[in-house]
Formats: structure tokens, C-alpha cells, sequence
């Protein structure tokens, strides 16, 4: 089975969190509204509960987004279910909370393939134990959907055991990938490089250092690789990156960065 993950044109477009400047984040809602923008690509976080079900959340505990101070991994379904998942989200730093009470739910990954099938998928895995590369995978493969994930790991570890497990579908960067590229590109590429991955998403700056720049996207390229870039909610940072050649741009207004790449030029042509 071939990847098709790479397949419409450049620039990717992703909904970080799904829409999470709009909706609760990782939710149907959020991700449902990337669809309603007209962007390809779903950005998105997993854990796995105590019963092993793979579910799409970002932080270690449910407190920020369902009001509720327990780890994801030592939660049941059942009572991972019983948790609102808007109780957190404001769009005005805590003044109203639009979405709290409308049944809306941490969503396994299975619900999140249901929801959305025409979409692709970027899925981070964020839990490093117990071990769930298996799992996540195993969850790809069940829903048919191999041919339209990336999945990706910030952990080292968690990359190392996922990678091996991956078949045909593509990956990203872990945080130490990343830290030798960008150490081959400072050492003036001298040494033969191959990339790891076939994607390296970064934010734009890390600490006081600029990660990416027209240089840094340009030696991406010469090597294979595309850059993605997270989380891009300004309309000119937006253009600026566009500007730089880079590959894909996450954010969490996915509207927005659908009407500035338009207003851009539109998308290029793809792989």
C-alpha cells in the first residue's frame, strides 16, 4: 500500500488541534471545522486509557481541557467519556465558555477516522509509558487508513519504537532529528546527509535561535525533506513562511490560513 499523505499540493494546510482557536481542541467539533475551511489535513495528539483505547487529547491529564486533574492513561473510557471536553475552552480569556455542556466528548482516534474520511491525518503520539506505538498503529490500520496518516513522536524514544512499526506510512522528526539537522546545516553540510523522516515540522523559533528561514528551508530540500511549520494564527507570519518555501503551515484558525493562502496565490503544485 502506497502513502498518499503527500499527495495534494503544497502548501499542506493543517488544523492544529483541529480548530483550536475556535473550538476545544482535539475534538469533533474542532475537527469538523477544519473540514468546513476546506484544509486536507488534520493535526492531532493521542494517549491511550487504561483499557487501551487510543484517544485524541494533548496534555497528560484532563484537567485543562474537561475541568477534571487525572491522567488520561489511568482514566477508563467509560470515565474518560463522562468528562466534558468544552468545559475549558474560552474565547475570551475565561469570560464565556460556549461550549460547556453541549455533550461534547474526548474523541477516540476510531471516532475522529469516523467523523472526518476524507481527511488526512498528522498524529503525534504524546505518551511515552506505557508504550503505545503498537496500539496507535494497530488503531491505523483497523480504521483502513494507513495510505493517509503521518504519524509523529517529539520523544525520542517513542520515535525509535514507532519508526520500525510504521510500514509504508511516512513520519516526522523527533526532537533530536531535528537538533542533528540542524547541526549538519551549522557544520556547512559537509558530511553526506540522508534524512530520517520525509517531514521535519518546527516551530518557526526555538528559544533565541530562528529555526527557519529561506536558507534553512532551502537546504530541507536539497535533501529531500518538506518543513512544517507550527502554530501559525497571524495572517503575516503566515505570508512571511509562504514566502520561504516552506511545505506546510499548522494553525489554530484554520479559516484564516485557508483565506491568506488564497489571498497568497494559492496552493502549489504538489509531489
Amino acid at each position: 500500500m502506497t502513502s498518499t499523505y503527500f499527495n495534494p499540493p503544497r502548501p499542506r494546510l493543517f488544523g492544529h488541534r483541529g480548530s483550536a482557536g475556535t473550538h476545544p481542541e482535539n475534538t469533533i467539533p474542532a475537527f469538523r471545522a477544519v473540514i468546513e475551511a476546506g484544509l486536507d489535513y488534520l493535526e492531532l495528539d493521542v494517549w491511550a486509557t487504561r483499557d487501551g483505547h487510543v484517544v485524541v487529547h494533548h496534555d497528560e491529564t484532563a484537567l485543562r481541557l474537561c475541568g477534571v486533574n487525572r491522567p488520561i492513561r489511568d482514566c477508563t473510557l467509560n470515565e474518560l467519556k463522562q468528562m466534558d471536553a468544552g468545559f475549558g475552552f474560552s474565547p475570551d480569556g475565561g469570560k464565556t465558555h460556549p461550549f460547556r455542556g453541549q455533550g461534547i466528548a474526548v474523541p477516540t482516534l476510531e471516532e475522529v477516522f469516523q467523523a472526518c474520511p476524507d481527511a488526512r491525518f498528522n498524529i503525534e503520539i504524546k505518551q511515552t509509558e506505557p508504550a503505545i506505538e503498537s496500539l496507535t498503529v494497530e488503531t491505523v490500520h483497523r480504521a483502513g487508513r494507513e495510505e493517509v496518516v503521518l504519524l509523529a513522536a517529539e520523544q525520542d524514544e517513542v520515535m525509535d519504537r514507532l519508526r520500525p512499526l510504521t510500514g509504508n506510512m511516512p513520519t516526522s522528526y523527533s526532537r533530536s532529528e531535528v537538533a542533528e539537522f540542524f547541526s549538519w546545516l551549522s557544520k556547512g553540510c559537509r558530511s553526506p546527509y540522508r534524512p530520517c523522516a520525509e517531514a521535519m515540522q518546527i516551530p518557526e523559533t526555538y528559544g533565541d535561535r530562528t529555526l527557519v528561514t529561506p536558507e534553512t528551508v532551502a537546504a530541507a530540500h536539497e535533501v529531500g525533506l518538506e518543513v512544517h511549520v507550527w502554530t501559525v494564527n497571524r495572517p503575516e507570519d503566515m505570508k512571511r513562511l509562504l514566502s520561504f518555501g516552506v511545505d506546510g503551515l499548522m494553525s489554530d484558525f484554520p479559516a484564516i490560513l485557508m483565506k491568506t493562502c488564497r489571498h497568497h496565490g494559492g496552493p502549489k503544485r504538489g509531489k
